[in-house]
């Protein structure tokens, strides 16, 4: 089954009717087949910038609940790779959640993304490849 790694932008836009993405990334994913991944920093970041309201907090976290997202686990072992990659693109600068979306996509060999974010355009994994935006695509 096809996996797709998705940041942060996109789910908060999913969950905020007032995002200017909201519809985009709404039709987006019900078209779209596959499995979704992220990681914790991810769906904290989302939590953080929906904190706004705390019912759109818990619709977010039962989406989760529901199997919508598969969470990648990363342990104490890939901060160092995670340090790596930050001090790399210091100049974009990379977060953490990104850099985590980084490491999980050298872990589980996947190349597809899903962000609003043009730093990925920049970022390149331990293969120097770098993850094609599939939400660009379905843009297009």
């Amino acid at each position: 089954m096809r996996r797709c790694l998705i940041d942060a932008g996109p789910l908060i836009a999913l969950f905020d009717r007032d995002d200017a993405c909201h519809k985009a990334i709404r039709e987006f994913l019900q078209t779209y087949e596959g499995r979704l991944m992220t990681s914790w920093a991810v769906i904290t970041e989302v939590l953080h910038m929906l904190d706004f309201n705390v019912r759109v907090q818990l619709d977010f976290l039962e989406w989760i609940r529901r199997d919508a997202l598969e969470i990648a686990p990363l342990t104490k072992n890939h901060i160092l790779r995670i340090m790596e990659l930050s001090e790399k693109y210091s100049d974009v600068p990379m977060d953490f959640a990104d850099a985590t979306l980084m490491v999980i996509s050298e872990i589980e060999c996947v190349k597809e993304m899903i962000t609003i974010d043009s730093d990925f355009h920049v970022y390149r994994n331990i293969r120097k490849e770098m993850l094609r935006n599939v939400f660009e695509a379905g843009k297009a």
